[in-house]
């Protein structure tokens, strides 16, 4: 699940907080970049578990207007087109889910007022009245309205990062911070709904948190290779920066631009270009609205540099 881009983004991050704490050391903000990879895993399984609370929520609802029905004696005929989704009985079974949930404490419980307003924010959809009112839903058309559901509600809804502070605050590890990398962890999970079929049983795989130990590896040696090679990064750095004055340059363009110069050092198996759109991508989420284009300046620059020194040959 997660991929070198995801990686990239984390070691900038945990780098910049590395920095900014004078007392960490080289082994805690490799601890600390391990447990951001966790945090990032923890909220695709409760993204994909929240499928299960909004269907009891919606199952709830159907119970209370039964009673209300009855109590005054008028006809009742809901839609069980969400309650009966077979993708979200699917996912409610899975075994990878619920152990996942279990082991790692996870649960929307201190978040019941925020699930509440999202299921409202659901039920206004015209998409979801839309689906409640097709007659025998295929499978396809039961992934189709989860997958609405993540892209048009969850992703753009204030009260899901309301519901992850919450969940923070009641975990036991006072180091989980969910709320980040939501919309990357939105299309993990949209993948996943692809990825189930209507034979898919308990026993369907999720997706595993590396898709490969060469991840972590790359992820680890990346975090080693920026701290080592600090003092190099910054002598590049500021032989380049022609009529600036050093200390005016954003610290986060800075952290960006010495990952990016220890990854062209470290790891000549990776494109330049690769290198210089992955880390200009991260500016453009992370920095000031005229970053990527200095930091491009500045990783051109030093990218013939390094060539001309032999010191990367790509």
């Amino acid at each position: 699940m997660i991929n070198r881009t995801l990686v990239r983004t984390h070691v900038v991050r945990n780098l910049f907080a590395h920095y900014k704490d004078g007392e960490k050391t080289p082994l805690t903000a490799q601890k600390e970049l391990i447990q951001s990879f966790s945090n990032s895993y923890f909220l695709y399984i409760l993204l994909l578990d929240l499928v299960n609370e909004l269907t009891h929520f919606a199952v709830n609802r159907i119970e209370q207007n039964r009673e209300r029905a009855a109590a005054t004696h008028t006809d009742y005929k809901p839609s069980l087109n969400f309650v009966n989704n077979r993708l979200a009985r699917q996912l409610f079974e899975n075994r990878d889910l619920r152990q996942q949930m279990e082991e790692n404490k996870l649960s929307w419980e201190v978040a019941y007022d925020n699930i509440d307003l999202i299921f409202k924010e659901l039920t206004n959809a015209p998409f979801y009245q839309e689906y409640l009112n097709i007659t025998n839903p295929s499978y396809e058309d039961d992934k189709a309205v989860w997958r609405k559901i993540f892209t048009d509600i969850i992703a753009k809804t204030d009260e899901l990062d309301n519901a992850l502070e919450e969940i923070e605050l009641a975990m036991p590890n006072q180091n989980v911070f969910l709320a980040a990398d939501i919309n990357v962890i939105i299309s993990f999970v949209i993948k996943t709904i692809r990825h189930f079929r209507p034979e898919s049983d308990k026993n369907e795989k999720l997706l595993e948190m590396f898709n490969s130990q060469d991840e972590l590896d790359f992820a680890k040696k990346l975090l080693r290779c920026s701290i080592e090679q600090q003092e190099q990064c910054m002598q590049l750095i500021n032989a380049k920066l022609q009529n600036w004055d050093p200390e005016r340059v954003a610290y986060m363009d800075r952290i960006i631009m010495q990952v990016a110069i220890a990854e062209l050092l470290n790891f000549p198996e990776i494109a330049l270009q690769v290198t210089m759109n992955e880390y200009i991508e991260i500016a453009k989420e992370y920095s000031t609205e005229s970053s990527p284009s200095f930091i491009n300046g500045i990783l051109d620059q030093i990218a013939i540099e390094l060539r001309r020194q032999g010191k990367i040959i790509k």
